[in-house]
């Protein structure tokens, strides 16, 4: 079915709303119409700052994760005698468990609400950080004497080390949901002139997230780390209390009143929000009357740009080398000569200021000259970072080849941390409505977590193939990512969630 008011098919939706989103587009009238819109100017209240910082408190939980595995290889490699094959293993598993994650994310989000969603997401981390911290050795009590004066504790040794990645798989479930509703729950709660700005901080705490998990892991050890890693958890589910559902969430189920109490809430209450409440429940009147997808059925006509974007973004944001890069960060120094400490800390210099940079232009610039920008710069660096290894396989410039490693990796970091790292997350957010953004957001988070997965398994193997032809075929994927994105991925910048929607669905 089409969502737009001139379709030919029996069955559409005819709304007087989607109408006037899709002439927005077309005429004199239209463009006149969004720059008034885009003119629009929100007070940023203190609930809706509150509610962002809670939400993306997940986020640094998922960059905790993702940073754990590199500052931790080194001591668990040694106390745990594990080889490259078993710590691969370890580092991958993550993935394994964000896809479990990923394929029940949208429809939990979608039935028990975003706040249930992250809240699940937290227990899942939390138990997962307890579980490497303990791996291998674990206290117990003897239960059958706890009752008499002989009880005790003792100490028992798991000698396979299967509690460690149990764990890593329970950090990985919860940062499957995370990944989806909270890019999700952020982009629906706030203000579409602020909606970019916002909903990259999600990109900005997986970022600070990794950042100090670096830092601390170079002061204290692996047992240590994930029982720091806990904190943050612990964090937004104490928060979660104290912050509201998504007022589009509650529209979708009825809600009305409590929809636009809370829309009232995140606006501030001398804003005027009742535009913004009936474009809502136009909207999603208009799309209760179609049938709610599952994920077989998204793949319909009118689907078809938003999925292929979704995907394709994802697709290309993990083949492009991410995980690989950031999982093993420190090796990738050691291989081509350079310090692993002096890497790890040139990283963090690095990716912080940078995606602080994709912050504060996202709602300036728009979404789509970042990713450009960010694309071209991240087949730059994976381009030096093979260059580098392809001279020290030649045993030439063996001063030069080093640097050009450490100036690649940088490169890579600080690009894909302008863009490509959160804008794809964003853009996800933005273009499914919300009848079937539950089963779209599970496929798109499923295929970017599976993508990870390949990456972050393979890529010890494809170093130990060859170095430079790894970063040779990364920096060729980053290329295609230029032209996928200057050919079809949509502007969304200063347009509601719905204006968006409606003009993909025509």
């Amino acid at each position: 079915m089409d969502g737009g008011t001139n379709s030919a098919e029996p069955s559409e939706v005819s709304s007087p709303l989607l109408s006037t989103e899709l002439q927005a587009y077309a005429g004199n009238d239209g463009v006149e119409c969004e720059e008034k819109r885009q003119k629009e100017t929100w007070s940023v209240p203190p609930i809706l700052i509150l509610t962002t910082l809670v939400a993306v408190s997940g986020s640094y939980v998922f960059g905790a994760a993702v940073g754990y595995s590199s500052p931790a290889q080194t001591g668990i490699m040694d106390d745990l005698n594990f080889g490259v094959a078993e710590y691969s293993l370890f580092g991958s598993i993550l993935t394994i468990g964000a896809m479990f994650g990923a394929i029940v994310s949208g429809r939990l989000a979608d039935y028990a609400g975003r706040r249930a969603a992250m809240g699940f997401s937290e227990v899942f981390c939390i138990l997962g950080w307890l579980a490497i911290a303990f791996s291998k050795v674990y206290y117990f009590i003897d239960f059958i004497s706890c009752f008499s004066e002989d009880a005790y504790m003792t100490v028992a040794y798991d000698p396979v080390g299967w509690w460690l990645y149990v764990g890593r798989l329970l950090v990985g479930c919860g940062m499957g949901l995370l990944s989806y509703v909270v890019p999700v729950y952020v982009a629906e709660i706030t203000p579409k002139n602020l909606r970019g700005g916002f909903t990259s901080v999600h990109q900005l705490m997986i970022c600070c997230g990794a950042s100090l998990t670096y830092l601390i892991g170079a002061f204290f050890n692996w047992r240590i780390l994930a029982l720091i890693g806990t904190i943050p958890c612990l964090v937004q589910l104490l928060g979660l209390f104290f912050i509201p559902e998504s007022p589009r969430w509650l529209a979708k189920f009825g809600h009305w009143e409590k929809s636009e109490s809370v829309l009232q809430r995140l606006r501030g209450k001398n804003a005027d929000v009742s535009q913004e409440a009936t474009e809502i429940r136009d909207f999603t009147e208009a799309l209760q009357r179609e049938t709610e997808a599952s994920i077989f059925g998204l793949f319909q006509l009118q689907y078809l740009k938003s999925l292929t974007v979704g995907v394709g973004l994802m697709i290309l944001q993990q083949f492009g080398g991410v995980n690989g890069i950031v999982f093993y960060a420190s090796y990738i120094f050691i291989s081509a000569g350079f310090s692993g400490s002096f890497g790890m800390i040139a990283m963090v210099a690095v990716q912080i200021p940078m995606t602080t940079l994709g912050v504060l232009l996202m709602d300036k610039s728009g979404r789509r000259p970042l990713l450009l920008i960010s694309a071209s710069g991240t087949c730059l660096g994976c381009f030096l970072a093979a260059l580098s290894f392809f001279l020290k396989d030649l045993h030439k410039l063996k001063e030069v080849s080093p640097i050009l490693a450490l100036v690649g990796v940088l490169v890579y970091t600080g690009s894909f941390s302008l863009g490509m790292g959160g804008i794809p997350w964003i853009i996800m957010s933005e273009i499914f409505p919300i009848n079937v953004k539950g089963s779209a957001g599970s496929l798109v988070t499923l295929v970017s977590w599976l993508c990870s997965w390949i990456v972050s398994y393979a890529f010890n193997f494809l170093m130990s193939w060859s170095s430079a032809g790894t970063f040779f075929i990364f920096s060729t994927i980053c290329g295609f990512t230029v032209l996928f994105v200057a050919q079809l991925v949509p502007e969304t910048k200063g347009r509601t969630l719905e204006e968006v929607q409606a003009s993909l669905k025509s």
